[in-house]
C-alpha cells in the first residue's frame, strides 16, 4: 500500500498557558497542505523500515512511522511489515511532516489489515504519538486547542487558494521554539478574525512563535516581507517554524520569486 502523507499550515497560533503535565495549551487553525512524503507499507516475512530522501536524524527504530506500527501491533498482533518512507517535507519547519507520516502509517495499517477502528479510536492512537498527529486522521481544516490535539469544526474553505511555502534550510526544533516563546492570552479571537476578509488577517491572525523567533532568525522576517512585496494577501510563519508561507488571492499560481538555491520551496494551490 502506497500513501502520501501531507504537511499542514497553521493559520494563527497562540500559546496560551502552561499545563500541569509540562505541555502548553494553544489555539490555532490547521489546514492541509499538499506538500507530501511517500510511505509504502507491505506485509513481509520480517519487520523492516527503510528511509530515503531528506535525512531523518535519530535511530530508525524511534521513527514515528515505526512507533505507529508498534502501537497497533501491541493491541492487534499485526503480522510483520516492510515500510519505506521517502522524506520530502522539510524537518523542523513547522509543517507537521513527521506527525503526518505517523498518522498516515496508522491509517495505512488500519486499511491494510482491516482493523476495526473508528475515526475517534484512530485519533486516540495518533495522540499518543504527538500533539498534532491526530489532525491528519481526518485531514481537514479544524480549530485546534488544548495541546493542539482537540478539534472543533471551522467554516473555512481555502480550496484553490494560490500558496507558496518557503523553507530557508533552517531547522528549528520544537524544544528550542518553545523555550523562546512566552505564554499569554490570545491577542485576538482567532475564529472571528478568520471570518473576516483575508486582507484584515495581516493584523489579526498572528503566530506567537513568529514574534519569539524572528529576532533570533531575521531570515524569517525577510521571507515574510518578500512574500508581501510579491503580492501575498496574507503571510505568516507556520507552526513553530521555520517555514514561512504566503497566500495569494485572485491568482491561479503564486508569482515566480527568486530564492537562494539552498531554500526548499513549494508552490501550488491549497
Amino acid at each position: 500500500m502506497l500513501v502520501f502523507p501531507n504537511a499542514k499550515l497553521n493559520l494563527g497560533l497562540y500559546v496560551t498557558e502552561q499545563r500541569p503535565d509540562g505541555f502548553r495549551n494553544l489555539e490555532s487553525v490547521f489546514i492541509p497542505l499538499s506538500w507530501t512524503d511517500a510511505l509504502e507499507v507491505l506485509p513481509a516475512a520480517t519487520n523492516s523500515l527503510t528511509l530515503s530522501g531528506i535525512p531523518i536524524p535519530g535511530d530508525a527504530a524511534t521513527n514515528l512511522c515505526w512507533r505507529a506500527y508498534e502501537l497497533l501491533q501491541a493491541d492487534f498482533d499485526l503480522p510483520a511489515v516492510q515500510m519505506h518512507l521517502h522524506k520530502a517535507v522539510p524537518i523542523g519547519a513547522g509543517l507537521g511532516g513527521g506527525s503526518g507520516d505517523a498518522a498516515f502509517a496508522l491509517r495505512a495499517l488500519k486499511e491494510l489489515f482491516a482493523l476495526p477502528l473508528t475515526t475517534g479510536q484512530l485519533q486516540q492512537y495518533a495522540r499518543r504519538l504527538g500533539s498534532d498527529c491526530a489532525f491528519f486522521v481526518e485531514n481537514k481544516p479544524v480549530f485546534a486547542y488544548e495541546k493542539g490535539d482537540v478539534f472543533a469544526p471551522i467554516s473555512l474553505d481555502l480550496t484553490g487558494m494560490a500558496c507558496q511555502v518557503v523553507y530557508p534550510n533552517l531547522h528549528i526544533s520544537t524544544g528550542e521554539a518553545y523555550s523562546r516563546v512566552a505564554t499569554r492570552p490570545p491577542r485576538h479571537d482567532l475564529r472571528q478574525s478568520l471570518a473576516q476578509p483575508m486582507p484584515t488577517w495581516r493584523d489579526t491572525v498572528t503566530n506567537d512563535f513568529e514574534d519569539a523567533l524572528t529576532p533570533h532568525y531575521p531570515v524569517l522576517g525577510e521571507i515574510k516581507a518578500a512574500l508581501y512585496a510579491a503580492g501575498a494577501t496574507y503571510a505568516s510563519l507556520s507552526g513553530s517554524g521555520s517555514a514561512v508561507y504566503g497566500l495569494f488571492s485572485g491568482l491561479e499560481t503564486p508569482p515566480s520569486l527568486q530564492w537562494p538555491g539552498d531554500y526548499q520551496v513549494w508552490s501550488g494551490r491549497l
